[in-house]
């Protein structure tokens, strides 16, 4: 699930932004763990234009399963993804 967010009206940096929503740096993204497990986990892929900023949001639900493959099983749409992009949402609007 994609969230956009317009620079010209959003008065943090990203990096503060993403640590004030519970979110942490994790490689080239941002990672919201939901047990100490570290899995399930939201992830978040960042990417930006001009204008606005692109989070790109999805809740991986495991671990991959092979050591060296990159797949997981992450959900880019539904009930708990779409409730974590308005908790979001409310943050960036307070912003």
């Amino acid at each position: 699930m994609k969230i956009y967010i317009e620079k010209n009206k959003f008065n943090e940096n990203l990096y503060s932004f993403m640590k004030d929503c519970g979110y942490m740096p994790f490689h080239d993204s941002y990672i919201r763990a939901l047990a100490p497990s570290g899995y399930p986990r939201f992830h978040i892929y960042t990417s930006e234009t001009d204008e606005k900023y692109i989070l790109n949001l999805h809740l991986d639900q495991k671990k991959p399963s092979y050591d060296r493959e990159s797949a997981h099983s992450g959900e880019y749409a539904g009930q708990v993804v779409e409730q974590e992009a308005r908790r979001i949402q409310n943050n960036i609007d307070q912003s």
